[in-house]
């Protein structure tokens, strides 16, 4: 399938050189390139259902990855394993070329996956136009950043199984072997019934051991005008696709280590729910926690922003794990 990605050239004795653009042939769509050992502020925690499926805000005491997202929590080793994979890839990079070369941006294709019960909307069966609606809010969270998403394809499957499945199940396993499409730089978007959570993605690290599994799932109902409110916006994709992305959440490792491996977020305890303006769970960290940026769990009015040190990650793990593979 025809895209473009765009390049930052970085020569071993230069700090940069300009931006290349690589074509595949054929039509193109291009991209710019370019943003608790102390009390915490509790302010939006609450309890909220929709459908039969219920919500607790921090008051419950959740202070896991497990609240909102159930993507895979990397251990200490597992992040650091990475992080010198990206490092040595650079160092070929620039013993076989002499420079550089790291994806700044492009365009991503994107198969959309309808998994339903019957043909009502609150059965899964998602309309035309909530899609639609789903990648318009993708590409203005990442157009700051140089990144498009395209909707290449849309199926649907009435499959009860697979629309109740969890993350690691066989059900996920079948249906992701079914209906997966692309490559290692193709996004595939699950829409399901999640259960106790709003969806789970797979990092780029994995894809080489496990490329069935790429992708992300999300909540049927968490999309622009689901009944996933206050989670309905369209932001629970744009989460799971920083976590397909590379990122982590903003609240990893707490106050203490290396946290989300990204300089410019500030530290952070535990989830944020609702938008507690002035959260600081990090008291001795610089910087009120980042309760406005997409990789937390806020509620999705409340979030708007990545970081430039988040752009950087994303850049360097697309480039290492994704493109072209």
């Amino acid at each position: 399938m025809n895209r473009t990605f765009l390049f930052t050239l970085i020569t071993v004795t230069v700090l940069a050189i300009g931006t290349l653009a690589v074509f595949e042939g054929g039509p193109t769509v291009s991209a710019q390139v370019a943003d608790r050992p102390e009390a915490e502020t509790r302010s939006g925690d609450r309890t909220f259902k929709f459908d039969d499926l219920l919500f607790r805000g921090p008051d419950e005491s959740r202070d896991t990855a497990s609240d909102r997202c159930a993507t895979e929590k990397l251990n200490e080793y597992q992040v650091a394993q990475i992080e010198d994979e990206v490092r040595i890839f650079r160092e070929n990079q620039r013993a076989a070329l002499g420079y550089e070369a790291t994806a700044t941006g492009g365009v991503i294709n994107v198969y959309f996956h309808v998994i339903r019960t019957g043909t009502a909307v609150s059965q899964g069966n998602i309309t035309a136009q909530m899609i639609t609606d789903q990648i318009a809010v993708l590409n203005t969270a990442y157009a700051p950043w140089g990144w498009s998403f395209n909707l290449v394809a849309t199926d649907r499957t009435t499959n009860s199984t697979w629309f109740n499945s969890d993350s690691g199940t066989t059900a996920e396993r079948n249906m992701k072997t079914a209906l997966r499409r692309g490559t290692a730089d193709d996004l595939n978007i699950y829409t399901i019934n999640t259960g106790s959570v709003l969806g789970w993605s797979s990092f780029p690290s994995s894809y080489s051991r496990n490329p069935t599994d790429d992708g992300i799932v999300i909540l049927y109902g968490s999309v622009p005008g689901g009944n996933a409110a206050p989670y309905n916006l369209g932001d629970t994709a744009t989460h799971e696709i920083g976590h397909w992305m590379g990122l982590y959440h903003t609240f990893q490792g707490g106050c203490t280590g290396s946290g989300d491996t990204v300089s410019d977020t500030p530290a952070e305890k535990s989830p944020a729910f609702g938008c507690p303006i002035g959260r600081d769970t990090c008291r001795t960290k610089a910087g009120q926690d980042p309760i406005t940026n997409y990789m937390d769990y806020t509620d999705d009015s409340c979030m708007n922003r990545f970081s430039t040190g988040q752009d950087a990650r994303m850049d360097a793990q697309f480039t290492t794990y994704r493109l072209n593979k």
